[in-house]
C-alpha cells in the first residue's frame, strides 16, 4: 500500500478528519481504499492509497490538490513546482519555499530578493522584509516558482525564481485595486462564517480559497482590508490574517503600472 504526500499542510485550525474526509469525497465512486496516515515534519499530509482505480485516484489528487514529488528524479532545472513559504520571519535576503521534498533531505526552493525585486517590484531595491508585508509572503502562503538550476541530491536548497503564472496572479491582484484580507490557518467555510457573524457580508465581494487553508476575501472598492482582521480574527483563532494592499505597493514601487 503505497504511501503518498499531498501539498497540504496541517497548521491552524485544521483538523486530520476533515481533510480525509474531503480527500474521500474527491475519490468518491473509485474503487480505492484511501487514509490519511500522518505527516511530515514540516507538516505535509501522507495518505495511504490501495484499490482496483489506484492510479486513476494518485491522478486526480495530483490534479486537484497536488503531491510532492516522489524523487529528485522527476525534477530538473525549469521543473515548476507548487510549495508554501517558510522561515519567512527570518528571511533577509532570500525566501524558502518548501515544496514538499524531505527524502533523503528536506530541499527548500529558494529565491533571491534581487530576483523577487526583479519580478515583483520593476527592479526596485526593496529590502526582502519590505517585499514580504508588501506581497504578503508569509509562511504557508502557497507560491508557485520554477527551479533555475539542476538539482543535486547533497543540496539542501535548489534556486528558483516565481513562475510566470505566479507573477501574472499577483500583478492581477495590484492591477484591479481591491484590497484583499489573507486568511492562513483557516478553512473556506470558517471565513465565510466569519464574515457572515461579524455583519460585513456587505463588504466583501468573495472569499476565494488558494488552498485547503488558505483563503483571500476579496473586497469592496473603498473597504480597507485592515479594518476587517479585528472584526473577522475574532472568529477564526489562531488563523493569521494579513493585508494585501494595491494602494500601499503601488506607493512604495512608484514605477509600476501593472498595466
Amino acid at each position: 500500500m503505497p504511501t503518498i504526500t499531498v501539498l497540504e499542510k496541517l497548521y491552524g485550525l485544521g483538523a486530520p478528519e476533515t481533510f480525509e474526509k474531503q480527500y474521500l469525497d474527491l475519490v468518491s465512486g473509485l474503487e480505492v481504499q484511501l487514509r490519511l496516515v500522518g505527516a511530515t515534519d514540516r507538516g505535509w499530509m501522507q495518505l495511504e492509497v490501495s484499490g482496483e482505480d489506484e492510479i486513476a485516484a494518485l491522478s486526480l489528487l495530483d490534479q486537484k490538490i497536488g503531491l510532492a514529488p516522489a524523487s529528485l528524479d522527476q525534477l530538473e532545472k525549469f521543473s515548476t513546482v507548487h510549495g508554501k513559504v517558510v522561515f519567512s520571519a527570518k528571511s533577509k535576503e532570500e525566501l524558502y519555499v518548501d515544496f514538499g521534498v524531505f527524502s533523503p533531505q528536506i530541499l527548500d526552493a529558494v529565491v533571491s530578493g534581487k530576483q523577487l525585486c526583479a519580478q515583483l517590484a520593476d527592479g526596485k531595491n526593496i529590502p526582502l522584509p519590505e517585499l514580504i508585508e508588501l506581497f504578503c509572503l508569509y509562511d504557508n502562503i502557497p507560491l508557485e516558482v520554477k527551479l533555475a538550476e539542476d538539482l543535486k541530491e547533497a543540496n539542501t536548497h535548489v534556486n528558483a525564481v516565481l513562475s510566470e503564472a505566479q507573477v501574472s496572479l499577483i500583478h492581477k491582484w495590484v492591477r484591479c485595486r481591491f484590497d484583499r484580507l489573507i486568511v492562513l490557518g483557516s478553512l473556506l467555510f470558517d471565513v465565510e462564517k466569519a464574515v457572515e457573524l461579524s455583519r460585513h457580508s456587505r463588504d466583501i465581494i468573495r472569499v476565494e480559497s488558494l488552498g485547503g487553508l488558505e483563503q483571500v476575501v476579496l473586497c469592496k472598492l473603498g473597504t480597507d482590508a485592515v479594518g476587517l482582521i479585528p472584526k473577522l480574527g475574532r472568529y477564526i483563532k489562531p488563523a493569521v490574517l494579513v493585508p494585501f494592499s494595491p494602494k500601499k505597493i503601488l506607493e512604495a514601487v512608484s514605477s509600476l503600472s501593472f498595466g
